[in-house]
């Protein structure tokens, strides 16, 4: 059964898609994504579908889900490579990506999960007894 790679990079999970995805293959991507995110405790989740030259409403949907999910683990998502005619796509379908970030190119996208990441890291939650001097 065939089965998109993804690779460890430190703390990023990075997935390139080569191919266009049918159903199936996208579910067992989902899957397998989501799965590799919780075992490897990652920060974040690259996908590469700069080699994709068509996106349906399915596939935009399980990007959504990808993106959703591996948020409750505490990942981020970034996207890259869209070309022109999938954007075009996307917008006609209706299909806002919803959670999804999005950047150029690998490189612009690591810059961004590095950032998404560091602010994570400096962000802190606020104590309920803060300032409960009245």
């Amino acid at each position: 059964m065939e089965r998109i790679p993804i690779l460890k990079m430190g703390q990023f999970l990075l997935v390139t898609i080569q191919v266009d995805l049918y159903d199936r293959l996208a579910l067992d991507l989902e899957a397998d994504l989501i799965n590799a995110v919780e075992k490897n405790a990652a920060k974040g989740v690259l996908i590469d579908i700069s080699a994709v030259s068509i996106v349906d409403s399915f596939m935009g949907r399980i990007l959504g889900n990808i993106a959703n999910m591996s948020r409750l683990l505490d990942a981020q998502t970034v996207v890259v490579g869209i070309q022109p005619a999938v954007a075009i796509t996307l917008v006609e379908l209706g299909l806002p990506l919803t959670g999804v970030r999005t950047a150029l190119n690998v490189e612009r996208g690591m810059e961004l999960l590095n950032s998404l990441i560091t602010f994570d890291d400096t962000t802190e939650e606020w104590d309920d007894d803060t300032d409960n001097d009245h």
